[in-house]
């Protein structure tokens, strides 16, 4: 089982170091690079995986984890780094890059990004794997839904044993709250990211959140899997848990704040001895 309280500790640590800066054990960093369907987030942790700097910016330059605007993407990839250099003081060198599952093709598109940025990939994993990086459980699913997709990975005894996505995120949340609301796609997004009308958007968007775990329920059974561990920005929906639990008959979890989960899991498998994947 996953350590609840050490999970919402390290959490908050990540989400505190978007505004301050920590100090370091050490003089090497870590950075993880989520170039996300919503977000592109660099998250930086020390060499004992202690978080000490985060910056994120909203984009639309992928969809489904695959980059549609590169120049796009890379701008902001390099803005992103040079706050974060600027706040730590020093040059970031080395980073890690996951991907959706089934985005494999892409991984040149994601690498030559950060190379463009200044930073050397030493890492390329999947997202559900790094997300397990920060729970570290033995077995179970971790299920990673962000903008574009909805992805998991099946672990047993430590080992991921297999690995799915497919799209749906919220994204497809938010254009159901702009139809039924009649506004933007803009302003959908804000509204789905404000807690207190959660409540309120919840049985609009909860035929999505069945499709989501649905997907979820095509690959694993409660048979095989004892819990779902929830993570991801889409997670952040206030009762997507028991959406889960009740489609999929398996008991489910998430932390206080799911959304850097990822992006932190992934500068945890970032390698400093400069070895190229």
């Amino acid at each position: 089982m996953m350590d609840l309280q050490r999970v919402n500790a390290y959490m908050e640590r990540v989400e505190q170091s978007e505004t301050k800066t920590f100090k370091p054990v050490g003089d090497k960093l870590k950075v993880g690079l989520d170039l996300g369907t919503a977000y592109i987030v660099l998250v930086v942790l020390d060499e004992e995986n202690n978080p000490i700097a985060c910056e994120k910016q909203a984009a639309s330059v992928l969809k489904d984890g695959v980059v549609v605007d590169y120049t796009g993407a890379l701008q902001i990839v390099r803005a992103l780094k040079e706050k974060l250099e600027t706040r730590l003081g020093t040059e970031l060198q080395y980073c890690a890059i996951a991907m959706p599952a089934g985005t494999e093709d892409s991984i040149k598109t994601h690498q030559y990004i950060a190379e463009g940025a200044g930073l050397e990939v030493t890492n390329i994993l999947d997202e559900p794997s790094a997300a397990n990086a920060v729970y570290q459980i033995e077995d179970g699913v971790v299920v990673d839904i962000g903008g574009g997709t909805t992805g998991l990975a099946i672990l047993k005894n430590g080992v991921v044993t297999q690995i799915e996505d497919e799209p749906t995120g919220g994204t497809h949340l938010s254009l159901v709250l702009a139809g039924n609301y009649k506004i933007s796609f803009e302003e959908a997004e804000q509204i789905k990211q404000d807690y207190k009308r959660h409540k309120e958007i919840f049985p609009i968007v909860k035929p999505v959140i069945e499709k989501m775990a649905t997907i979820v329920n095509r690959y694993v059974s409660q048979d095989d899997v004892d819990t779902l561990y929830l993570c991801g920005g889409t997670c952040c929906l206030t009762g997507i848990e028991t959406v889960f639990e009740k489609v999929t008959g398996i008991h489910t979890v998430k932390p206080a704040n799911p959304f850097l989960v990822t992006p932190a899991g992934i500068a945890m498998n970032c390698k400093l001895d400069g070895t190229v994947v």
